[in-house]
């Protein structure tokens, strides 16, 4: 695999479960990223910590680590290898991907060994440069 470049946000977000019948706050959609889930059974949104809302549960201090893209659809791998290095080391994450890249979010407090165990398999971090 070529060697992949993960940018830090410098950001904590929170996220949350809410109930699929729930409304999402319409702020939500002007904040600079947010990520919204729904299925049958579930309604999740991630959202910066300084955004408050009320949802039934909710997991803060997470930090996002964004692989560099455009990932073309052709590229496989990416995300079972980042998750794999990190899983190695017991670290918890949330993933997200979107059309063009993976964003992997590790709790605050695991951001250090995750970037020094992804560094051992070879993967740029950098800070994010917006």
């Amino acid at each position: 695999m070529a060697h992949m470049t993960l940018a830090i946000h410098p950001q904590l977000f929170t996220i949350h479960s809410l109930a699929p019948d729930s409304v999402v706050p319409s702020a939500i959609f002007q904040q600079e990223i947010y990520f919204i889930g729904k299925t049958g059974g579930e309604l999740s949104v991630v959202v910066s910590s300084t955004f408050e809302m009320d949802s039934l549960e909710q997991e803060d201090n997470w930090r996002c680590l964004e692989v560099i893209g455009p990932l073309g659809f052709s590229m496989t791998g990416i995300l079972a290898s980042v998750s794999g290095a990190l899983a190695a080391q017991k670290i918890s994450i949330f993933a997200i991907s979107t059309f063009d890249t993976d964003y992997i979010l590790v709790k605050k407090d695991t951001l250090a060994e995750a970037s020094k165990a992804l560094k051992k398999k070879n993967y740029q971090i950098i800070e994010y440069q917006g």
